[in-house]
């Protein structure tokens, strides 16, 4: 395979980790907001997704550093992807901000 191609594929594999992660995140803390044991779930949720990101960084990057480094990048681009996706909407947003202190 092309080495181009193959990292590339490694820069989107972490994406697919950021996204699972930070989207797992999102998921956590909206299951929580209703929740009689909040601390469980997020309890949960990091170990879950830890381990599935430490998992996915250690058999994407294969030993190599380079890709290793590529699939970290392709994760932090995730977060303002997942933050961005996941957004109130504009009116929601400006009734939350009046009830902050």
């Amino acid at each position: 395979m092309n080495e181009w191609l193959s990292l590339a594929l490694v820069c989107v594999a972490g994406l697919l980790l950021g996204a699972v992660f930070f989207g797992g995140l999102w998921w956590t803390v909206n299951k929580c907001v209703s929740s009689r044991r909040p601390g469980l779930w997020f309890f949960g949720s990091l170990m879950l997704r830890l381990g599935i990101t430490l998992a996915g960084f250690y058999l994407v990057s294969g030993g190599h550093w380079e890709r290793l480094l590529l699939c970290l990048l392709g994760f932090m681009v995730a977060r303002p992807l997942v933050m961005r996706l996941t957004r109130l909407p504009t009116l929601a947003r400006s009734l939350e901000s009046r009830h902050a202190p």
